[in-house]
């Protein structure tokens, strides 16, 4: 049926050029944007986890600037321990030197007073961002058990170390941790002597390894003997490996395990067993020592001009056994500490460069875990160009079409007319 009221066709034509006009104009939108998903409109549940992403994207970003910045603080505390290693092996060097009888002891103390204000202001130099690692009040008190001094206010440092999000939606922030105490600050700047530098030397007593047949690990300290080996009613003969074994006064001896043994540690003598397995400490050794110090006596302040204080008495005593000890004794003792707390400074640098290590390995991840997430959220969201530029130009000749289709169905009143003529 022809009508001039209403054109079926034409309203078909215009119907179908609305769609493609539509159609061509989300064709247009993705192609400009570049997105698929550019509002929630487009696919509520991929623009929400598209937001999502890149919000915690966002976050991961903010993840390395921050873990930057905390390798630079593991970078400056690792450049500061290794300068103060080489310069406390320096001091041990002169050390060694000043074992020699004819040595100039206070000319070796004027080199050694020059190292150790370099420990100073290497430690007071090593500072990032306000932080330093170095030195620190981390309250230096004595352990109640054993009397050894210990970090009491332990500092603990933060570096931000990822973001995660887990299945049920919570956020955290994880960091690395890295605790400052008695291991690895050079200064306690309480003033409780518990950093690896101003810490004093065990007086009377010294850290020793002791098998004491249990798998536990502790520490366990021998007291120094302080008369056997200046008896002068016995004769010692050095059996090797810093043994010593006691004879009467004709040069006679009793070994095994009757015998009576010293070890020589750190200058110092502390009473020894016999056990088939070789010498050991005697059962002296113990966990629970109630350990003392000899005061001014650390790596930053001990001074070989003063070996008569540290063996004749007062605060700076070393326990070792008063007029009796050696010069050479005495500085036995000092190289023996100084070495310790070397070997101490040694791991302390290790476990920085650990550190180092780890976050450089984070900071690598969360790079390629940043670039995963992108990638991701680019499959949910983003056109297919190609796809896209097809649909177009295929879009275009439908329009054309449509558009010619709507031309005719609108001619059609026209024809009608011819009718009446």
């Amino acid at each position: 049926m022809a009508s001039i009221l209403t054109n079926i066709n034409a309203m078909a034509a215009l119907q179908t050029l609305r769609t493609i006009s539509s159609d061509m104009e989300t064709t247009q939108d993705r192609i400009s944007t570049g997105m698929r998903v550019g509002t929630a409109s487009d696919n509520a549940a991929y623009w929400s986890i598209a937001t999502t992403m890149r919000s915690d994207n966002a976050s991961l970003s903010s993840v390395q600037d921050a873990m930057g910045l905390g390798a630079a603080k593991v970078d400056t505390a690792y450049s500061g321990m290794e300068a103060a290693i080489d310069v406390v092996q320096e001091i041990k060097n002169k050390l060694v030197t000043a074992a020699e009888g004819s040595a100039d002891k206070a000319k070796i103390q004027e080199e050694i007073t020059q190292l150790q204000d370099q420990l100073k202001s290497i430690a007071s130099s090593a500072s990032f961002s306000g932080e330093n690692w170095l030195q620190a009040e981390i309250g230096g008190a004595a352990n109640a058990t054993t009397g050894v001094v210990e970090a009491g206010s332990a500092i603990t440092k933060q570096i931000v170390g990822s973001f995660t999000r887990d299945a049920d939606g919570n956020v955290a922030v994880k960091t690395v941790d890295v605790e400052l105490d008695e291991s690895n600050v050079l200064f306690d700047l309480s003033g409780g002597n518990a950093g690896l530098l101003d810490a004093n030397m065990m007086k009377g007593m010294r850290a020793i390894d002791y098998d004491d047949g249990t798998t536990n690990s502790v520490q366990y300290y021998g007291t120094v003997n302080t008369t056997a080996i200046y008896d002068t009613t016995a004769q010692w003969k050095d059996v090797g490996g810093g043994v010593f074994m006691k004879g009467d006064t004709n040069g006679v001896f009793t070994t095994g395990a009757s015998g009576t043994y010293l070890i020589k540690v750190g200058g110092a003598y502390i009473d020894a067993v016999y056990t088939t397995e070789g010498y050991d400490f005697s059962a002296g050794a113990t966990a629970t020592s109630g350990v003392s110090y000899s005061l001014n006596v650390s790596v930053s302040e001990l001074d070989i001009t003063k070996l008569d204080d540290y063996r004749n008495g007062g605060s700076s005593d070393l326990g070792m056994g008063g007029t009796n000890v050696s010069d050479e004794d005495v500085i036995a003792a000092l190289t023996s500490f100084v070495d310790g707390q070397l070997e101490q400074m040694t791991s302390a640098a290790a476990k920085l460069g650990a550190v180092s290590q780890r976050i450089e390995m984070q900071q690598d991840f969360v790079s390629k875990l940043s670039d995963t997430l992108d990638k991701g959220v680019g499959r949910l969201v983003d056109a297919d160009m190609n796809e896209e530029s097809t649909k177009l130009k295929a879009l275009q000749t439908q329009q054309q079409l449509a558009i010619q289709s709507l031309s005719i169905a609108n001619s059609d009143s026209q024809n009608i007319l011819s009718l009446f003529r």
